[in-house]
């Protein structure tokens, strides 16, 4: 009786055991069948491009996935205007290596990373969360992008240059954003010629309050 009681037991916990081992398995499936979680997971900035532009198609649906982004109030705060003529990109990058004389003109024009296609995104001046909201659209549009076999890169450094003198006023008048809207983000967009590693993110920041 004991001695079948004992195995009884021991059959359980074993079957217990591989339970939890489905279970997990289970989980790591899951996880690695979700293209939403791997396209997040996989993700990389990219600062080395082909030359090509992205199709304006391909462009159009990834512009789609960033103005279906959250937004406060629906309020869709935000004004989008994308550059994908190398004429026009080489005016703003003058423009930006001319208002900053102090600078290395080359650093300033290659702060855009080489990328074809430039998304410039504005910010509602009167509504207080619409850098918020820029940022979710920006967001989906890279995750959209790179599921698309697309690369990006958040900027903010042409921001600066681009707002911070008098010499970009006529590009930036070129973009042709609304009175009430400020230049918020850029984007860059392109196919990538690189392949970065995953940079380290540091877990501990994140914790449970009970």
């Amino acid at each position: 009786m004991k001695k079948t009681i004992l195995t009884l037991g021991i059959l359980g916990c074993m079957l217990a055991s591989c339970q939890n081992k489905q279970q997990e398995t289970t989980a790591v499936c899951t996880q690695q069948e979700n293209q939403v979680v791997a396209t997040i997971m996989e993700r990389r900035s990219i600062r080395k491009y082909k030359p090509q532009p992205v199709e304006r198609e391909k462009m159009d649906l990834i512009l789609k996935c960033g103005i279906n982004a959250p937004n406060g109030q629906n309020k869709q705060s935000w004004e989008v205007r994308v550059v994908d003529n190398p004429a026009f990109m080489a005016e703003i990058k003058e423009a930006m290596a001319q208002g900053h004389p102090d600078m290395d003109s080359e650093m300033v024009k290659g702060c855009f990373r080489g990328a074809p296609t430039m998304v410039f995104i504005a910010r509602a001046k009167s509504y207080d969360f619409s850098a918020y909201d820029c940022g979710l659209m920006a967001e989906n549009m890279m995750l959209s992008a790179w599921s698309m076999g697309v690369g990006s890169i958040c900027l903010g450094s042409p921001v600066r240059f681009l707002t911070d003198n008098e010499a970009c006023l006529p590009v930036l008048e070129k973009l042709g954003f609304s009175e009430d809207y400020e230049l918020c983000l850029c984007v860059g967009f392109g196919y990538a010629d690189e392949a970065p590693a995953a940079k380290p993110r540091d877990w501990n920041k994140v914790k449970y309050v009970d």
